[in-house]
């Protein structure tokens, strides 16, 4: 062992969420240690599950080891706490890092070394408390998959060409982020090419998990807001279009999906045949099952009308409406948007 090293190193908090001022402690422990336990202190009741934040950091920080402990202390204690510590590790640490004063105190209980690091937050200028309180403006403090929880999800849904897949298009260029095409699109185009007519529900509950997982993904990858076309919630509308029936299975794969905000495209636009389309005749039904359904549920929805500047000046002025945060990452709009 390098004797200008610690052998063991703990860093110890609830990161929640974690960021990246939790990354620059745990890789400057790193740095100082030959071994370094991060100890993620959790509760059921907290906002983000425990068990996600201890993943995240495995990932944000793989080098390090993450052990995710029931936080049922006073955290005031620091004497329970070293006590913990110690029966958790089966040792007392060589060093604690933190960034807080409380590391005096919590270390000295163990007869470890305490390492304050960025105590001022002048390196990385963010906290738990302030992603938490607007994560869109400290987007450039959090990692892929803390993004993946915070990003704002809007689905763009509507009956057959009604113009959703354009608009979802049109929404992630204005706004420069991704967006997560049709999965369901992608399947029946194979399904065609196969020359298959006939449709089971057990295809469904499969185009519903995939349009979920890729959603999941993609929400990593985004810039503060994520754009849908459709999502799994829409899944269980055209399961009832081609089977006719619902499917409690489906539903309960829909309850899983995201959505900060719904769009609903309207069917006022002229149909386009594009050789897989066929609900021509009950467009404008299912234009009404889904005003039905989304009235139901909890989250925001808008009816979008109009041309398809239209449509994507009234999408735009809603987003930015409710998240004024995203201006921060976009260009000057275009005229008129």
């Amino acid at each position: 062992m390098n004797p200008s090293r610690f052998g063991l190193g703990v860093v110890i908090g609830k990161f929640l969420p974690p960021h990246r001022g939790h990354r620059h402690l745990i890789e400057t422990a790193l740095s100082q240690c030959e071994r370094v336990i991060v100890i993620v202190c959790g509760k059921p009741i907290d906002p983000i599950p425990p068990h996600l934040r201890a993943e995240w950091l495995r990932e944000m920080v793989p080098a390090a080891e993450v052990m995710l402990i029931d936080d049922r202390y006073d955290e005031n204690d620091s004497r329970i706490w070293a006590e913990n510590t110690i029966q958790w590790l089966g040792r007392a640490p060589d060093a604690v890092f933190t960034s807080e004063d409380y590391g005096d105190r919590y270390a000295s209980y163990m007869g470890s070394t305490h390492v304050q690091v960025d105590k001022a937050r002048l390196t990385v200028p963010c906290s738990g408390t302030a992603v938490r309180t607007d994560a869109l403006a400290m987007w450039d403090f959090i990692d892929p998959p803390v993004r993946g929880w915070f990003a704002k999800r809007v689905v763009i849904v509507g009956a057959e060409s009604t113009g959703t897949t354009t608009l979802a298009m049109d929404l992630a260029s204005a706004l420069q982020t991704p967006w997560v095409a049709e999965y369901g699109r992608e399947y029946s185009e194979v399904k065609q090419a196969r020359g298959e007519t006939e449709w089971f529900t057990d295809e469904f509950l499969d185009i519903a998990r995939e349009q979920n997982r890729r959603e999941d993904l993609a929400a990593r990858q985004a810039n503060r807001i994520l754009i849908c076309d459709t999502n799994s919630f829409a899944t269980a509308l055209w399961h009832r279009r081609y089977m006719g029936h619902h499917d409690e299975r489906l539903q309960a794969i829909g309850a899983e999906c995201r959505a900060d905000l719904y769009l609903l495209t309207g069917d006022e636009i002229p149909f386009i045949q594009d050789g897989l389309r066929d609900g021509e005749h009950i467009r404008h039904e299912m234009h009404g099952w889904f005003e039905t359904a989304l009235a139901a549920q909890s989250a925001p929805w808008h009816l979008l009308r109009g041309t398809r500047e239209q449509r994507l000046a009234e999408a735009l002025k809603i987003i930015r409406t409710r998240w004024p945060a995203i201006e921060e990452s976009l260009a000057p709009a275009p005229d008129g948007v």
